[in-house]
This record gives structure tokens, sequence and C-alpha cells, in this order.
């Protein structure tokens, strides 16, 4: 299926149905008068979160969504039936926002999360609602309201724990698909990864995080080179980037230390909050590189860019190092959650009391 992380539609709630005027006079029947009854309310517009959906590309054909409008009144009594509602089935992570003003409207971060889009228009009175003492026969009746229309952007940003930074061709899809269940392409060439990659992490019972591999970036990716440029926003929501490096480019030119430092330079301009975040490097390719040269070059990369934080050596198509990479990532990741987890304030006049005697 085509990863579709963008997309904008056209929102309508049903109008509300017309008041009706209406008189009831029989013979020989009493209690007549005025009878119309209400219009009916006008169908409102949902949307809800599905984690089985992961992409918006159902939006990307169909743009325009209309609920039903409500019935008219009608004499007897009768009220209008309110239009049917419609439900917009959404990817977990998605943004609603103004298409116009690119006001963030809605957020759904959370399975089977309701909200309500777009509210239909109240029903229209009949004259029924207008008889009094001094006003027997009513001939008022009201419109219907109208519904709420929108245009809205929507904008998917994938909810990962962690997230895998690099050049293309450092491994990162070879990474996430030999800790994870992902499965993505997989070949010796640039750019193979075309779409976010998302890859759930077993570490043990009830114990798991999820990582997300991204296109690879390049120079000027906030500008709008490359790829990768396109799927930043994914990175946005992870708690942990990992800074895939290859230490055995296929050319002997190319410098991993000033691909490092551009991509971090990209981060920067992307976004500050992101460049803020928590970041590991992640040498691959190790076992491509001779045992008796290995360490010089780990410490070579780790001085030249300066890097205070922790170091993996791995090499993710023969695992090495993997195990020792996954438990570290969960425990961190583990301990984020904790710590933005909201304390919850109990009432003391609802705390109970220590059993006598003690």
């Amino acid at each position: 299926m085509k990863f579709v992380d963008e997309a904008f539609i056209d929102i309508a709630a049903g109008d509300g149905g017309n008041g009706c005027v209406s008189f009831r006079h029989e013979k020989y029947k009493e209690f007549g008068g005025p009878n119309g009854g209400d219009g009916g309310r006008g169908g409102h517009v949902f949307a809800v979160a599905d984690s089985n959906l992961n992409t918006l590309v159902d939006f990307r054909y169909s743009r325009r969504h209309e609920a039903r409008r409500g019935e008219h009144g009608m004499g007897s009594d009768m009220f209008g039936a309110a239009g049917d509602d419609i439900t917009l089935k959404m990817p977990v992570g998605t943004i609603i926002s103004d298409a116009e003003t690119g006001e963030v409207l809605f957020e759904l971060l959370e399975e089977g999360e309701v909200i309500t889009i777009a509210k239909g228009g109240d029903g229209g009175f009949g004259n029924m609602r207008f008889k009094s003492a001094i006003n027997r026969a009513p001939r008022q009746k009201t419109p219907g309201w109208p519904g709420e229309k929108r245009s809205v952007k929507l904008e998917l940003k994938v909810l990962a724990d962690v997230g895998l930074l690099g050049m293309p061709n450092a491994g990162k899809s070879t990474l996430i698909s030999a800790i994870s269940n992902a499965r993505p392409r997989i070949a010796d060439y640039p750019f193979t990864t075309l779409h976010p990659n998302l890859g759930v992490v077993r570490v043990g019972p009830e114990q798991s995080f999820v990582v997300a591999d991204l296109p690879g970036l390049i120079e000027g990716a906030a500008e709008g080179a490359g790829l990768g440029h396109l799927f930043l926003r994914h990175l946005q929501r992870t708690r942990l980037l990992l800074h895939v490096i290859d230490m055995a480019p296929f050319d002997d030119n190319v410098d991993p230390v000033a691909q490092a430092k551009a991509i971090v330079g990209e981060l920067k301009k992307y976004d500050a909050a992101l460049y803020e975040k928590p970041r590991w490097l992640v040498l691959n390719k190790l076992d491509m590189v001779p045992d008796e040269e290995r360490a010089a070059r780990v410490k070579d990369v780790v001085k030249r860019l300066r890097f205070k934080g922790p170091v993996f050596e791995i090499s993710a198509l023969t695992r090495e190092g993997c195990e020792h990479l996954v438990q570290a990532v969960y425990q961190q990741v583990k301990a984020q959650q904790v710590a933005e987890q909201v304390p919850v304030v109990v009432d003391p006049r609802f705390v109970p009391l220590p059993p006598e005697g003690t």
C-alpha cells in the first residue's frame, strides 16, 4: 500500500431540517390548533483513531465527506428524524488542522479515541413551539441551522519510541529487520527505503518498544534535498534517536564523520526541539572492519564528533552487539515513560486510615 502522510479534505456536517406550520381542526375533536413539529438535527462528522491503519491514502482519493441533513418537521406533532452521522477512520497519530490558518484543531493519539470534527445544525422550530394564550394560531416557523463546514489538513506523525537516523545505505533497514518484526526492502544502493517502516521490538514478556526506520538523510534535507525531509516530522514524537553511522562505506573517499555532522546540522535547521532529543551513536558494519583496526577507528570517530553520549558498536548483518543495544534502548524508553507520567493527586479526605493499633 502506498504510504501517504498528508492529505487535504473538505468536511460538511448536515444542515438541520426546517420547522413545519400545520394546524389540526377536526369536527368533534377537541384540542385542535397548531401541531407543526420541529426539524431534525443534521448529521455530525466524527473521526476515530484506528490502529489498523498506518497511512492516509484513503483520504488522498476521497476528499469530500458530507453528513446527511435532518428531515423537515411535519404535522400531527411529528418531528423530523436526525440526519445520519458519518465516522472517518484515521491512523493513530493523525493531526487535524485548519487548511487555511494552519491552526491545530485535534490530535488522535490513542486507539479508539473519537472526536467531533464538525457538528450538525439544529433543527428549526415548528409552529407548535410558538403557541401561547395570546397567540392561538401561530404561523411562525424557523429554518434549520446550517451544519459546520471545514477544509482541513490531515498530517500523520507515526507514534514510535525510537527513530533511526542516518545517511542512505547506513544499514538502518538491516538493523530494524534484525531487532524487530519489520521486513523492509533492503538493497545495496542508496534510497532503497522510500517511506517510514515501523517495527515492534520485543525485549521480554510484556516488554517492547516501537522503532521507526526513515529514508536516509543527506545534506540539504531541511531545504528539500533527498527524501528524508518529507518524513522528519515522524521523528518529532520519538523519545530517542539512534544515529546509525556506516563504518565501512563503499567509497574510501567518504568521511563518516563529515556525514554525521551534516545530518546533525539538518536536524537543528529543521526543528530545534528535535535536535535536543536524546541521541545515541550506533556504529554499524563493524564486521567489515579488520579486528586490529576496529578500536582505533571507533575512537577516532567518537573523538572527531566530540560525542559525549552512549556509543554502541554493532553489526546489523551478523547481529553482533544488537542485543546489548536493544536492552539499553528499552531501559531508556521505560525511564522516559515513567518520567512523563502525571502523578495522581489523591484527596487526603479519601485516604484510607491505617488499622487501629498500628
